[in-house]
């Protein structure tokens, strides 16, 4: 069954041309020209992945992710103005998994698509790791993970995490007292291919850490080592 994206854009030129390019690599493609029309297609069409412009009439990309959160994790990668670096920020506070500036390659593009949809992989094959009895379980005191399920929990509340979010955790929580650099972290979230500045991590941590706080305003598990990077504290 091919994978399915939903492209939202206002430049009309851009989203034929997108569309044209990701069929060929055998996408399904829904296309909306304003974010208004963006969000209730996306919710209608229940899509493995969004291409968001930012910069929309009626309703811009970042009102539409906030409004997304609020009912779906689905991945999200943002197009945005060349050296827009506050839209890129807000757009990762937000919950995007990454973002492209404009102009861009095409076949960037299509990278970047493969890449986050294999990070996303392991939620959509969980029912079949979970039929043959395997699904892997992460428990680090109160902090429960399910690898296969894309499940996270806290004292049994279960929390709600984007991809890179997810990933990001688990690279700290799977071994507890160890230091994780900004470029491991990196590397564990996005992969090898894909260049992402150290500032975005930073910004994931903060937003993983308000949902913990959300559910726990106790909750210190991630130590922050200045100059250094991140670990899991020991139990």
């Amino acid at each position: 069954m091919s994978q399915k994206i939903v492209l939202v854009d206002d430049d009309r030129n851009i989203v034929t041309s997108v569309r044209i390019l990701l069929e060929s690599e055998g996408f399904e493609v829904a296309a909306f020209h304003d974010g208004e029309e963006g969000l209730a297609g996306i919710l209608t069409e229940n899509p493995d992945l969004c291409v968001l412009d930012v910069k929309m009439p009626r309703m811009d990309g970042l009102e539409l992710i906030t409004k997304l959160r609020e009912v779906s994790q689905v991945p999200v990668i943002f197009l945005t103005s060349k050296d827009d670096e506050v839209d890129q920020i807000l757009g990762f506070r937000l919950g995007a998994d990454d973002y492209i500036t404009k102009p861009f390659s095409q076949r960037l593009l299509i990278e970047r698509i493969r890449t986050v949809l294999r990070r996303y992989a392991p939620r959509t094959q969980g029912e079949k790791s979970l039929s043959s009895g395997k699904s892997q379980i992460i428990q680090r005191g109160a902090l429960e993970m399910d690898d296969d399920r894309h499940l996270c929990k806290w004292n049994g509340q279960s929390i709600t995490l984007t991809v890179t979010e997810y990933l990001l955790i688990k690279s700290l929580a799977i071994s507890p007292g160890h230091v994780r650099t900004r470029d491991q972290l990196i590397t564990a979230a996005y992969g090898e291919s894909i260049y992402v500045d150290d500032r975005t991590i930073d910004t994931h941590v903060k937003r993983i850490r308000r949902k913990f706080k959300d559910i726990d305003s106790s909750f210190d598990c991630i130590e922050t080592l200045y100059g250094v990077g991140y670990r899991y504290k020991e139990s």
